[in-house]
């Protein structure tokens, strides 16, 4: 049982070693395009950026995937960074899509991806009021049926608890 606790527990840290080494280096990847928010719905603005084209280096961007068309990145001050935007369109359909920004000097293609969503990640969709699911509930909106629901299950077990006493003594059933 030790054993089997022990290596499961060295699975788990070496999984979450690994997926910590992994993130931070891939976030961090000089030369590739981050797209800003990486979670968008249609209509809404996109800022991507990349550093992969150098110092005053200039980018073209094509979000045809999605369906913006192209887009012109410009240099910054920002680390060396080139930005540019463009507008998701009104017509876009939920799912992830490729964005590419290609550097004007050196013909570098670097690419990022982009989901869009129907519904804004800082506002998310609770569920309101009861489930509508029948014949009410323990909290249901009428008391009569409750109390009906409540009446029939005891009846049900005392009735099931009388004939297993009856089997139980050898009464028969």
């Amino acid at each position: 049982m030790r054993r089997t606790v022990r290596l499961l527990t060295g699975t788990a840290f070496a999984v979450t070693a690994l997926s910590g080494a992994v993130a931070p280096a891939h976030a961090g990847d000089p030369g590739g395009l981050e797209v800003h928010p990486s979670m968008a719905v249609p209509g809404g603005q996109v800022t991507v950026n990349t550093d992969a084209c150098g110092e005053g280096g200039t980018a073209a961007g094509e979000a045809g995937a999605v369906g913006a068309g192209r887009f012109s990145l410009a240099p910054t001050t920002h680390e060396d960074d080139a930005i540019g935007q463009f507008t998701v369109p009104p017509g876009a359909q939920p799912g992830t899509y490729e964005i590419v920004a290609t550097c004007a000097a050196s013909g570098r293609r670097v690419t990022g991806d982009l989901i869009v969503t129907l519904v804004p990640s800082r506002r998310q969709v609770h569920p309101r009021g009861s489930v509508k699911t029948g014949v009410g509930g323990a909290l249901g909106p009428d008391p009569v049926q409750t109390a009906a629901g409540v009446a029939a299950l005891a009846v049900a077990a005392a009735g099931g608890t009388w004939l297993l006493h009856r089997r139980a003594r050898g009464d028969g059933i």
